[in-house]
């Protein structure tokens, strides 16, 4: 068992205190949240993209709560940190997590910029826990599933792929989704998933062309990029929290093999993941595992428990991330190719 306190007790929270339950390994021992702890241990679901009506209630003689997460860590029966704050808190509990040599996994982005990630990669360096930042997609079975699919070359090799994540606007915590000189707007918060994504399938972009605007948050809400990919693949992906009322949320990817198209569309539920090949009917795919939150935070606690770091994401991941994301919206300004 590894015994985990949760910082930050929003949607994002919530979620992983979810995934926490799926999870035989994990033992939450302490909850800290200097606004919305309660007293009673009742936690009221936070309605986010991912809806459930899960509800969630600690034993508070038996989980501690803190207000102050300097006091959750000092506790020593904390071994393992999970960070869920708003993107500038981030950096300052995370620091603080490592110099304390606890195991920190952090929510995306790590930070609001590229240098900021690096003062926490710094102290993960010094630490004798384990750092991991929260990069779900790659755990979400139908992402692991194409992803090594273009790396066994199963179909052959890649010959265009294009991922899509949009979105209304955030419907929780908009004092800070809604403030883009902290989030970092669609940009960073919401495209990011796809940005990692293409640099987890193909590497590092060489150079990125963007497209986008600022909308509603003052920082980038809607995003177009090319990536221009080492094997010469044609790359793009589409991110946007502008939709209008209704639209709701939808994730999608579809990626052309010289020998078969995959075709991923979260709104059509079971029947999501499809493989059209010639001569063949097409198929529907199911993909075992539970969702990406599950599967990273399993990742964590089996790492932790085999006593070796995170592979699957690392903090240099998570850095480079930001810094792509950091090239589209220099992009976006100057309407030109931006090395990365």
């Amino acid at each position: 068992m590894t015994n985990i306190g949760i910082v930050g007790l929003g949607f994002m929270g919530l979620t992983h205190i979810k995934a926490y339950r799926q999870l035989p390994g994990a033992n939450i021992v302490a909850i800290c949240d200097a606004v919305r702890l309660p007293e009673d241990g009742n936690l009221t679901p936070v309605a986010g993209n991912i809806s459930t009506a899960d509800q969630i209630k600690f034993d508070m003689s038996v989980v501690k709560g803190y207000r102050d997460y300097a006091e959750m860590l000092a506790n020593p029966d904390v071994q393992l940190v999970d960070i869920c704050l708003p993107t500038p808190l981030h950096a300052d509990v995370a620091i603080a997590a490592l110099r304390a040599n606890k195991h920190v996994i952090c929510e995306k982005p790590l930070a609001r910029s590229s240098s900021v990630c690096r003062q926490i990669l710094d102290a993960a360096k010094s630490s004798k826990g384990y750092f991991m930042p929260a990069h779900c997609i790659r755990f979400w079975p139908e992402w692991a599933w194409v992803k090594q699919a273009i790396s066994d070359n199963r179909y052959g090799k890649v010959l265009a792929a294009r991922l899509r994540r949009v979105s209304e606007p955030p419907a929780w915590s908009k004092a800070t989704y809604l403030k883009g000189e902290e989030s970092g707007g669609a940009l960073l918060d919401l495209h990011i998933h796809d940005t990692d994504f293409v640099q987890f399938c193909f590497g590092r972009p060489r150079r990125v062309f963007s497209r986008g605007f600022v909308r509603i948050s003052g920082a980038i809400d809607h995003v177009v990029t090319q990536y221009e990919v080492d094997c010469g693949a044609a790359v793009s992906a589409e991110g946007t929290w502008v939709m209008h009322a209704g639209h709701g949320f939808n994730m999608a990817y579809t990626i052309v093999f010289e020998n078969a198209t995959a075709d991923y569309d979260l709104t059509r539920g079971p029947n999501a993941l499809k493989l059209f090949q010639n001569d063949k009917p097409a198929q529907t795919l199911s993909c075992e595992g539970g969702d990406g939150y599950v599967g990273e935070l399993r990742h964590m606690l089996e790492s932790i428990e085999a006593g070796r770091p995170p592979s699957i994401v690392t903090g240099e991941d998570a850095l480079n991330a930001v810094a792509i994301c950091e090239a589209e919206e220099k992009s976006i300004k100057t309407r030109q190719l931006v090395t990365v």
